[in-house]
């Protein structure tokens, strides 16, 4: 089987991950005789310095070409004057909206061997936390009417959060479908008691989840829901939330963890190609350097295998390559802790290549 794979290394320690994590599909192919054509593209900074755009439009036609895309991260300092829809992030915002990706699944998982790297308790971790965050991706306030105006007391901006009962109801449908492949409950973010908006999305999943019976939904305005991730993150299995929402919690989600550059995503719409990225960003003050923890965009790579081309066995294969790197006491910077043996980007992408090699 052949697939056709647009990477989009961009900036700071976006090439050293995505490198690791193309390597690792490279192994993949080999052990399960699949055939990946990896095409390379530009977009955030990278493209910017190239030819002004932060998303050239051969990039978006390359990525509605091919079967999934791989990307590493964007942005940096360099870029950070630019106007906003000229900085490298307009360029994320518009390939999701290009590719009609309007959901974002952020899987935060303590891995048993990380336990001491969580800046949470022992007591509050327990024997683990396995949490899916889907986030709502083309909406709300990041696309909503903005814009500035000059008031007597000085110039005054606005940005506003507008949903409509559509994007709820699909954005709601992916967490319930996720809840029913997990432990079957979904909670539903939002902040009804003061916004709208907040009130129609509460609404809405409510009605959606009918269709679930056997899910169990409860609702918690999102300063609870922020406060109740570090009291008590095993309460939570699937949270469905706003873009807004969920680009914080998501983040917040990820911490508890121990490191940021553990955690990859998946931005999915109707078919089956999607957007796959670590959630940490460029890093650019490490790039280069050989420290940056390729993990993330690795298991980027099995999201890959496992929502866009349904080879659900090689992306398991992955995640069990990376939890017998990490039980045997391998650890980059970024998580490493006492006893650790510490290793850079590229020989921990080596060691898990070696590892899915059965070497």
């Amino acid at each position: 089987m052949r697939y056709r794979i647009t990477v989009l290394p961009g900036d700071g320690i976006g090439p050293e991950v995505t490198e690791q994590a193309v390597e690792v599909l490279k192994t993949v192919g080999s052990k399960y005789g699949y055939e990946f054509d990896f095409n390379e593209e530009l977009i955030g900074g990278c493209a910017i310095d190239a030819c002004g755009d932060p998303l050239p439009e051969n990039t978006l036609q390359a990525c509605k070409k091919s079967d999934a895309v791989l990307l590493g991260a964007v942005g940096g300092a360099k870029w950070d004057l630019l106007p906003g829809d000229k900085r490298p992030e307009a360029g994320l915002l518009r390939i999701r909206a290009g590719l009609g990706l309007y959901a974002n699944l952020r899987p935060a998982v303590i891995y048993p061997a990380l336990q001491d790297a969580s800046p949470l308790k022992k007591e509050v971790v327990g024997t683990g936390i396995d949490i899916m965050v889907v986030r709502e991706l083309t909406g709300g306030m990041y696309f909503g009417k903005k814009g500035r105006f000059q008031t007597e007391a000085g110039e005054a901006a606005f940005d506003t959060e507008t949903y409509s009962t559509a994007e709820v109801e699909r954005i709601a449908r992916i967490a319930f479908e996720a809840a029913q492949k997990r432990r079957g409950k979904v909670t539903s973010v939002d902040k009804a008691n003061v916004l709208e908006s907040s009130r129609l999305w509460r609404e809405v999943v409510q009605k959606v989840a009918g269709e679930y019976p056997e899910v169990e939904l409860n609702h918690m305005y999102v300063d609870n829901a922020a406060m109740q991730l570090v009291r008590n993150p095993a309460q939570f299995d699937v949270i469905v939330t706003s873009n807004m929402f969920g680009d914080i919690l998501s983040d917040e989600a990820s911490m508890i963890t121990g490191s940021i550059g553990m955690l990859p995503s998946a931005s999915l719409g109707k078919g089956t190609l999607g957007l796959y990225e670590p959630v940490h960003g460029s890093a650019p003050d490490i790039a280069g350097q050989d420290k940056a923890n390729p993990i993330a965009a690795i298991l980027s790579a099995g999201m890959l295998l496992k929502y866009s081309l349904g080879l659900d066995a090689a992306a398991k294969d992955i995640e069990n390559a990376v939890e017998a790197v990490l039980d045997k006491g391998y650890r980059t910077g970024d998580i490493a802790s006492e006893g650790s043996r510490i290793v850079g980007t590229k020989e921990m992408g080596k060691l898990i290549r070696d590892q899915l090699a059965g070497k």
